[in-house]
């Protein structure tokens, strides 16, 4: 399997191809893995050479994959099911699957075990504007997505039909159950890259997972329940917003979760740093070395969103996250050199209204201005502004 090539100019981005799921979850991952086969295959190529660089043989690599599998099946058993199905459809091996959905774990790991220091994480600046504070009354909630840009290939959205609770639809590497996304009971969420003294003490449920649980809850207290309250490897931002008028923020150490409600202009903005004033009595900060630029990633977007609160909307959140300031390091960040070697830019832009089951996504942003729209039909979720 040969890796994926990052796109270097508009003319190599692609929209990310969806796909719709439903039935059992093994009749799910087997149509899912056989669809976007491909897309699949490369976020395992993608990986796995990424492992193999640490001198760690596939047999190694598996097998760190399996260390997280009685987790998972003891989180969700269906979620293995679903995996399981996935490499049926894609013609590969469970331990592929399982390496992409805890992938942010297995590398850590990886890089632990071969005594290699830790390279640039996922970035990202993500941000919610209650409906109190947009143009339309409606909850608006987004992400700049940092990443390597070899995923602008391997990215793909998914439409989940669940007989068992609401719909989703996520965006997420191909062969992981989700990313970032929203459902049909007006829940949305996305994560960014945290760092503490804490991480890998423990092992926990993949980040990945946890995010796929959000998704699948009718209701928002089972959401934050599943955000605050599952055990993980690694500290980890989570925002979750809901289409009823709430939204929270919760900077996730591995055995603590820490929350931030909207401010006095009805936002929440985060980027790669803890700013929780509990949190920074408790946590040290690590992840500083590798995203020194979120200090200000966050404060220009925040500075961006209040400077026209009332009158937000898509197009309104978008600019603040198209933000160039510091380029490239920068809100929306074009593909530049990382550490370790590595390549890092912005790897998508999501742009979501719960409300509506409405999510935009543009592709490498730095390089291409497109958005293409997705969207879920609602089923509880107000369409109607609220006080």
């Amino acid at each position: 399997m040969i890796p994926p090539v990052a796109p270097t100019s508009a003319a190599d981005v692609v929209d990310f191809p969806m796909v719709e799921l439903r039935g059992t979850p093994v009749e799910r991952g087997r149509t899912y893995g056989a669809a976007l086969k491909s897309q699949v295959l490369g976020s395992v190529a993608l990986y796995t050479a990424q492992l193999r660089a640490m001198n760690h043989d596939w047999s190694a690599i598996a097998a760190i994959a399996r260390e997280f599998l009685p987790l998972v099946e003891n989180f969700d058993p269906a979620y293995v099911e679903e995996m399981r199905g996935i490499a049926e459809g894609a013609g590969c091996d469970l331990e592929h699957i399982l390496l992409i959905n805890a992938r942010t774990e297995i590398l850590q790991i990886g890089r632990q075990r071969a005594g290699i220091p830790d390279e640039e994480p996922d970035g990202c600046t993500g941000a919610v504007i209650l409906g109190s504070h947009t143009a339309h009354g409606r909850l608006i909630h987004g992400q700049n997505w940092d990443w390597r840009p070899e995923c602008a290939h391997t990215t793909v959205v998914l439409k989940i039909r669940r007989d068992d609770g609401p719909d989703l639809l996520t965006m997420t590497e191909a062969g992981g159950l989700a990313r970032c996304g929203l459902n049909s009971a007006g829940i949305a969420i996305t994560a960014n890259y945290l760092e503490s003294d804490r991480d890998y003490a423990q092992v926990g449920v993949p980040l990945a997972l946890i995010r796929r649980k959000a998704l699948e809850q009718q209701h928002m207290a089972l959401a934050m329940k599943a955000v605050s309250c599952t055990p993980k490897s690694a500290s980890n931002n989570m925002m979750l917003s809901w289409s009823e008028g709430f939204a929270i923020d919760f900077e996730c150490a591995p055995d603590e979760a820490f929350p931030i409600w909207p401010d006095e202009n009805g936002m929440i903005v985060h980027a790669n740093h803890w700013i929780g004033d509990i949190a920074r009595t408790k946590i040290r900060d690590t992840g500083i070395p590798f995203v020194p630029e979120s200090f200000y990633r966050d404060w220009r977007v925040r500075r961006a969103l209040a400077a026209k609160a009332g009158q937000i909307d898509r197009d309104v959140l978008k600019a603040a996250f198209f933000d160039d300031f510091g380029v490239p390091y920068s809100v929306c960040r074009p593909p530049r050199p990382g550490a370790g070697g590595s390549i890092s830019s912005t790897v998508a832009m999501v742009v979501m209204e719960p409300a509506l089951g409405l999510m935009e996504v543009c592709p490498m942003p730095a390089l291409s201005t497109r958005f293409t729209t997705y969207t879920l039909d609602m089923d509880g979720a107000i369409t109607a502004p609220r006080a």
